[in-house]
């Protein structure tokens, strides 16, 4: 997989229905540990809540939680679970609260609820695609520098470092696919006596 959507920042939003509180929160997580601690941290800011539901998305081992908290089977974690899966999200969570204020909402009105509740968390935290990337190291004179500044975001990439020696050496990443043409470009730029180096790679927000 070269590409997946997940959460750009950590998120808060909540709104009332027929006088009970949802509060919505989201967070990008790298691994199910993360998931479980950002959960926790909900659960003791609001552990005076009728109900803390949550759900979460991950890419190790394509898994996927999500909890009732006490509510009614499938009113609450599912709907919360429904709205990341819809959003093709994942290496997210989502916890929502509920404070509840009186009046029964049915087992529709809590799926409605819930999902609203998921949403608005997902919509706060903003969704991002990460692509898979090589990151480069090219090694050139100073002449060719502002050449090859220009050259890398023409081709999708991001310069991270630049280091001013005898010669200037560039790291910078750029979407795999997009690799065979960057290097194609610049064999051409240069006449052929430039190449990259490939140092790694990582996946990396794509704009």
């Amino acid at each position: 997989m070269n590409d997946y959507f997940t959460l750009k920042n950590e998120s808060r939003d909540e709104f009332t229905e027929k006088r009970s509180r949802f509060i919505g929160y989201a967070k990008p997580v790298a691994d199910a540990e993360e998931a479980a601690a950002f959960i926790n941290e909900i659960r003791s800011k609001h552990w005076d809540a009728t109900h803390n539901v949550y759900a979460y998305v991950l890419r190790e081992g394509q898994t996927r939680r999500y909890s009732d908290d006490g509510e009614p089977s499938g009113t609450a974690g599912v709907p919360v679970l429904d709205v990341l899966l819809k959003e093709n999200l994942t290496d997210c969570a989502v916890v929502a609260t509920r404070y509840f204020g009186g009046v029964l909402l049915g087992a529709g009105g809590l799926v409605r609820a819930y999902s609203h509740t998921s949403k608005i968390a997902v919509s706060a935290a903003g969704i991002i695609r990460m692509s898979l990337c090589d990151v480069l190291r090219v090694v050139c004179d100073y002449n060719f520098y502002g050449r090859l500044t220009a050259l890398i975001p023409d081709c999708g990439g991001v310069v991270e470092n630049a280091d001013f020696g005898e010669s200037v050496t560039v790291v910078f990443y750029l979407p795999c696919e997009n690799t065979p043409s960057f290097i194609s470009k610049l064999t051409e730029l240069s006449l052929g006596k430039i190449s990259p180096t490939n140092v790694g790679k990582r996946f990396e927000e794509v704009k």
